[in-house]
């Protein structure tokens, strides 16, 4: 494999994992019960940006881009999702 072919596998690889890395966001969020130190205004650029390149990558027709953005838009979704769902339990008053 060429230098280009590796470079390629790599930065595919690692596009993928950042793309994914909301999900580690979610996570916390998730086990802690409470979403309080979560920015949902970064988490809605992330996806406003990730949306756009995956639209770009669908214009361009570009397997590799669509890939990783479709990821990340899916993670960010359920980050904002996850974010959410525990912000609307720490609103509610307590019975």
């Amino acid at each position: 494999m060429d230098t280009t072919a590796s470079l390629a596998v790599v930065a595919g690889s690692l596009g993928i994992l950042m793309g994914a890395s909301p999900l580690l966001q979610a996570l916390r969020a998730h086990k802690r019960r409470s979403s309080a130190d979560v920015s949902m205004p970064f988490l809605w650029l992330l996806w406003l940006g990730g949306a756009a390149w995956l639209a770009y990558g669908i214009a361009l027709g570009n397997v590799a881009m669509m890939i990783a953005n479709s990821v990340g838009v899916t993670a960010c979704t359920t980050a904002l999702a996850v974010s959410h769902y525990w912000r609307e339990r720490e609103e509610l008053p307590a019975a």
